[in-house]
């Protein structure tokens, strides 16, 4: 019986993931081109250069959790070491050096590389915890909606307070060295609650299921097992060209108000006295909504199927992606409303998907008795750097090819191409994702078949 207390715990693992995830894809690029003084395409081949090696260490990551045998279990060691380097690691990618600007990209390719390193070390075994706390597909819907509805309202705290944060640390400075104190700063404040939510989804979780095969397998059977999982291939590539679709909307989202909208001339939006800029609540609102998703994909999955539920969900994302393009820079009620409706059905997707993922593990094990939860849980951070990569990369490029220039006003080319970053760009990746689930083919009823099976075996002298 998974109780409360562990769901809840379970998620907290996911909440710091993804406050630097976020932090990452909203504005690692912005920050790079505009405060730290990279240039934009210098930027795109550093993103792509270093996620995507660094995609192929998560099944490295995947292959020795898989292999760790602790009184904690394989997985659960890693959130209680790695919470502080992680932490560590994550503000200095965020420091500003008093560099030459040669030497700054020498910085920024060192530690963004560790950052990403020390992101699969933690994240791949948090990933793969799902798979061993409960046998039961409807447990793990229950989880992974806790997982995501953590991960999002941890990024929607982030995406809130961050600017104020780095507005406040600056003095509300613009000067360039103010800003670069302000963003260092607020990083500190972020990295601090990741620690704690790592260290707190060790305590309050726990591993119960045991492979059929207590002894494990050598390598080479467990990647032979993974490249004949035919629904693993599909998740892959749903979960790239999924990852493609958020990370051009999120990386383009700071350049699309400051450009495109032009926000200063609104000023700024005071709650709480707290002032926030349009940016801020347009990516806020974003995971707010997004937690909408959340909260529905289990209740329509359950009843519909995986399988419609994420199709039905990105289909709707594409073509509102599409109608985005058509609004004008002061139409703000329409691009807050799309923003939600996009997010809610970006939302509902990645529950999903993790459950598949757990689902996936089971059917390896039903086709070959060989149980490689690590390795192809490692798969879902594989797909995410891989999407976050291409999506970064080529947002980096086409701003370079469309003109852009930071901190200049924008010509026409740039801003259409903005534009394009927010709309038909991401409905690329929405319509791919749509083509590869279709094609997945592991049915509820097959599950259930499955997990009675797997049951039955594991309970056999």
């Amino acid at each position: 019986m998974i109780t409360l207390k562990e769901k809840i715990g379970y998620g907290f693992g996911d909440a710091a993931s993804s406050m630097f995830w976020k932090l990452f894809g909203m504005y690692l690029l912005f920050f790079y081109t505009d405060v730290f003084g990279m240039e934009a395409a210098a930027v795109g081949t550093m993103f792509l250069i270093t996620r995507v090696w660094d995609s192929f260490f998560d099944p490295v990551v995947g292959v020795i959790a898989d292999r760790t045998e602790t009184r904690w279990g394989k997985f659960r060691p890693y959130l209680l070491f790695l919470a502080i380097p992680f932490a560590v690691i994550g503000v200095f990618t965020f420091f500003t050096p008093a560099f030459s600007s040669a030497d700054k990209v020498i910085y920024a390719y060192v530690t963004y590389s560790l950052m990403m390193i020390v992101y699969s070390a933690i994240n791949v075994p948090y990933a793969s915890l799902l798979g061993v706390m409960s046998p039961d597909p409807k447990d793990r819907n229950v989880l992974s909606t806790f997982r995501m509805a953590f991960a999002y309202i941890g990024s929607f705290v982030t995406l809130l307070l961050f600017m104020p944060m780095v507005n406040y640390f600056s003095g509300h400075s613009k000067e360039v060295e103010a800003q670069q104190h302000g963003w260092f700063m607020a990083v500190i404040v972020i990295a601090i609650a990741c620690a704690i939510l790592f260290l707190l989804c060790f305590a309050f979780t726990k591993e119960r299921v045991k492979p059929i095969r207590e002894k494990q397998a050598p390598l080479k059977d467990d990647l032979r097992d993974l490249l004949r999982n035919r629904p693993w291939w599909i998740l892959l590539g749903a979960g790239i060209s999924a990852l493609i679709f958020n990370s051009i909307r999120d990386g383009a989202t700071i350049y699309y108000f400051k450009y495109y909208v032009e926000e200063d001339i609104f000023g700024t939006v005071k709650l709480l006295n707290i002032p926030f800029v349009l940016s801020g609540l347009y990516l806020a609102l974003g995971q707010a909504t997004n937690l909408i998703g959340v909260i529905l994909a289990a209740p329509v999955s359950n009843r519909i199927g995986k399988r419609q539920t994420y199709m039905g969900a990105m289909a709707i994302a594409m073509v509102l992606s599409i109608i985005f393009y058509g609004l004008g820079s002061h139409s703000l009620a329409l691009i807050f409303i799309l923003q939600a409706l996009i997010s809610i059905c970006a939302g509902s997707i990645f529950p999903l998907l993790w459950s598949m993922y757990a689902d996936c593990a089971d059917y390896s094990e039903y086709k070959t008795g060989n149980r490689a939860t690590g390795l192809i849980f490692s798969s879902s951070s594989m797909s995410q750097k891989l999407g976050w990569a291409i999506g970064t990369a080529l947002t980096g490029w086409l701003l370079a090819y469309f003109g852009f220039e930071a901190n200049q006003v924008q010509n026409t080319e740039t801003i259409n191409g903005i534009k394009m970053f927010m709309s038909i760009f991401p409905a690329v990746g929405a319509l791919l994702s749509v083509i590869f689930i279709y094609f997945y083919p592991l049915t509820e009823k097959g599950l259930k078949t499955i997990t009675n099976e797997l049951e039955k075996r594991r309970h056999q002298p």
